[in-house]
């Protein structure tokens, strides 16, 4: 009894893994006709199928069935014709494209014929045989090169975007000129591309367009920092205006590390410019 009923248990397992098996043929199936239907569609002007007649310059596919035209040849109407390569082109021995291609310095027009690449004076071929650039010292002005006024105290720049020229060291642009700059007295011409281009000497500050030496006080040194009065005080003293004052250093307090104020020393407080006991 328990035989009979496993038997029949399997009987409905085999049945549906063979409907899995056939719907996935019938899947794989109709995958294969999409495919070949794509195929057929987007290879039209060179490859046919086998129910057209192979005609002359043909070949069997070297996958599937069909046939398609022989290098050197295009499909025309159902038949291989031969290539023709315009004047000043050579055939290219592919199977896709138009066959052809134009001679190195000529170019298709809308015509499919290979005409000369119309050089400019003052311009070159480039490597491509294709197109043409200007030569250094010229400048593209529609389909022509022309030649760039380059102004005194000037030189050619390589950049293919704003001004073709720069003015040399110590001069600057105004319009189509390059004038020099006006260096004051104790001053150096620096490399900044923007904002002023002088610096004052070591020892001299800027001061409404010149450069004022600085006048270092008593119980003081000369400080080249970029910022300040150009001096400062030596330890011991301090800034008051133009001058440098000796600390009054209060009872329980020391100089601080820069040596040009004071703190209280340790459990001492600052009051009222004193320094008082921690309570």
């Amino acid at each position: 009894m328990d035989h009979k009923s496993g038997m029949q248990s399997a009987l409905p397992q085999s049945s549906c893994g063979t409907l899995v098996m056939a719907d996935m043929q019938a899947m794989m199936w109709l995958l294969a006709v999409a495919i070949c239907a794509l195929l057929s569609l987007a290879l039209p002007g060179y490859a046919q199928t086998a129910t057209q007649p192979m005609p002359e310059n043909a070949s069997p596919q070297s996958y599937g069935d069909g046939w398609e035209c022989d290098i050197g040849y295009r499909l025309d109407a159902g038949n291989c014709a031969a290539i023709v390569a315009p004047e000043n082109a050579y055939e290219t021995n592919r199977t896709y494209g138009r066959g052809w291609e134009c001679f190195h310095g000529f170019v298709s027009d809308v015509e499919a014929n290979c005409v000369a690449v119309a050089v400019p004076e003052g311009g070159f071929l480039d490597p491509s045989g294709a197109r043409w650039y200007c030569l250094r010292g010229y400048i593209k002005v529609d389909d022509r090169c022309e030649e760039i006024d380059l102004p005194t105290n000037a030189y050619l720049t390589s950049t293919s975007h704003g001004s073709p020229w720069v003015c040399d060291r110590g001069f600057k642009a105004e319009g189509d000129t390059c004038v020099a700059i006006a260096v004051p007295a104790n001053a150096y011409l620096n490399t900044s591309s923007y904002g002023q281009p002088w610096t004052c000497e070591r020892g001299f500050f800027e001061l409404d367009g010149s450069c004022a030496a600085v006048m270092v006080p008593e119980n003081a040194y000369f400080d080249d920092a970029t910022y300040g009065n150009g001096w400062k005080c030596e330890r011991g003293y301090a800034a008051s205006g133009q001058i440098c004052e000796a600390i009054d250093i209060p009872e329980n307090a020391h100089l601080d590390r820069s040596g040009n104020r004071w703190e209280c020393n340790r459990n001492f407080r600052k009051s009222k410019g004193f320094c008082v006991l921690n309570n």
